[in-house]
């Protein structure tokens, strides 16, 4: 047979180039990672190559947000597009070794709790995610995507997991916060419960002193391989860089005396390294497999820094952190690198926020929204093809929190323009011009009464348009 010949049959019986394949999807969502913990964000400690990748190959965008100031209602969030209080999970859910001798009960809770301490009753929050949601691994399935989800789940007990959730691989989700140890095997051997003693579920311990994040990162590297002549999408969800604290010593001293840091700031970045390492490693599979240029990323944290003080994190200049309604509980990294279709370095300072993460993906993909379901996202995908050009439409973030967490108590929040707006339930707001005042100093809430009266009145018709349960008042509510 004469050589060209030969090359032409090779060449037809290659696999169908990308172009004919929708895009890979790999969503990077970091625990409790603050808004100044990357390099490409301006920190000048910690040390992020890899993950400024993504910024200078992609969309970095100034104003990304989580849709809560906790964990588990951003992860609700993010795995449906909708609004955490439109889904009842408002709270982050109690793992089944944080509650005592309660078991999985039939149903998730429907009635308002409180104590005569508490001036307000509030909604309960339950413990799970339920499963008439429909998730981003759900709706990928019409276009045959393989799905993963890899680390932290956080929404629900065992029948709850990823893999009852849409996922075809589940690697270490479960119903943990945190994991009992961020070194193989993972747990701990002289726990009271038995989850923290078997350690993190799928994820069995396979190498001595193993790093919790590398091991991820080796579990998503394999699917890749496995994966990689059709499309997927693998949620690398760290355990990092939540509580424990702990790091690879020979890493945390890099970072030890630099700036004065203390211990625990060494051990922090070297968490925040770990991350870095990661995303070297999910870019150089996609190199090796010619699949780079078809992979979307997408880098984000599930809520603002561990701010206290600067141990181990300091969100400055943004105001407070994790749990708070401020910017350093809710603004978060969000980056998003799609090679040929983003154009490169660009910076968009439009907000976003967790719940646009699954239209755009489905946009992405050519998936349409099941008929009738309501998503409280909006896709970026415009936004980011023009490099920010073409204005995302959407007027109003919200937020919705009716727990007590930090006083002064249950909060919601309405980022309208510049202007963001804090209710606080039991009486109060807080008003702040985010262009000129990012870290919220000035409350111009005295001095405004009729633009508080306004915002008040459009955040309520918001909440209630998107089903939100209001904290009411408590008839037995004793005052010291």
């Amino acid at each position: 047979m004469k050589p060209f010949l030969t090359a032409l049959l090779f060449l037809f019986s290659l696999p169908a180039i990308a172009d004919d394949r929708p895009p890979n999807f790999i969503l990077i969502l970091v625990d409790d990672m603050g808004w100044m913990d990357l390099s490409c964000q301006g920190s000048d400690y910690y040390r992020t190559p890899n993950i400024d990748r993504l910024a200078s190959e992609g969309m970095r965008f100034t104003d990304g947000y989580a849709a809560c100031a906790v964990c588990s209602p951003t992860r609700a969030a993010v795995q449906t597009g909708r609004h955490p209080h439109r889904l009842g999970v408002t709270d982050w859910i109690r793992s089944r070794f944080q509650r005592g001798g309660i078991g999985t009960p039939d149903k998730n809770p429907t009635e308002y709790v409180g104590g005569a301490n508490r001036k307000l009753l509030c909604p309960p929050n339950p413990y799970w995610m339920e499963h008439e949601e429909i998730t981003i691994a759900e709706a990928l399935r019409e276009k045959s995507y393989r799905s993963a989800y890899i680390g932290k789940w956080h929404l629900g007990d065992p029948e709850w997991y990823p893999e009852h959730q849409g996922f075809d691989e589940n690697r270490g989700g479960c119903d943990y916060g945190q994991p009992p140890s961020f070194f193989d095997p993972y747990n701990q051997p002289k726990g009271k419960h038995e989850t923290l003693r078997e350690g993190i579920y799928k994820l069995p311990g396979r190498k001595p002193g193993e790093y919790l994040t590398h091991r991820e990162a080796d579990e998503a590297v394999a699917l890749i391989e496995k994966w990689k002549d059709e499309p997927f999408f693998i949620q690398m969800s760290h355990y990092a860089v939540h509580t424990p604290i702990q790091a690879i010593d020979e890493i945390a001293e890099k970072y030890r005396g630099v700036d004065g840091k203390e211990d625990i700031n060494a051990k922090y970045a070297a968490m925040v390294e770990s991350i870095d390492d990661s995303t070297r490693m999910l870019l150089d599979a996609l190199e090796k497999h010619g699949i780079d240029d078809n992979t979307v990323i997408l880098f984000t944290s599930d809520n603002g820094g561990l701010d206290r003080d600067g141990k181990p994190t300091e969100n400055a200049p943004l105001r407070s952190g994790k749990g708070y309604a401020y910017e350093g509980g809710i603004r978060v990294p969000f980056l998003v690198r799609w090679p040929g279709k983003i154009p490169a370095g660009a910076v968009s300072n439009a907000p976003v926020t967790s719940v646009d993460i699954f239209p755009t993906f489905l946009e992405m993909a050519e998936v349409e929204v099941q008929k009738g379901h309501h998503i409280d996202g909006v896709s970026l995908v415009p936004h980011l093809k023009s490099g920010g050009e073409k204005r995302i439409e959407r007027e109003d973030l919200i937020w919705h929190f009716p727990h007590y967490r930090h006083d002064p108590g249950p909060y919601s929040i309405l980022r309208k323009g510049d202007w963001k707006l804090i209710k606080w339930w039991e009486g109060g707001h807080e008003l702040y011009d985010l262009k000129n005042d990012i870290s919220e100093e000035n409350d111009l809430a005295p001095d405004s009464p009729e633009t508080v009266k306004n915002l008040d009145g459009h955040l309520i018709q918001l909440l209630e348009k998107s089903d939100a349960k209001f904290p009411r008042p408590n008839p037995d509510y004793r005052a010291n």
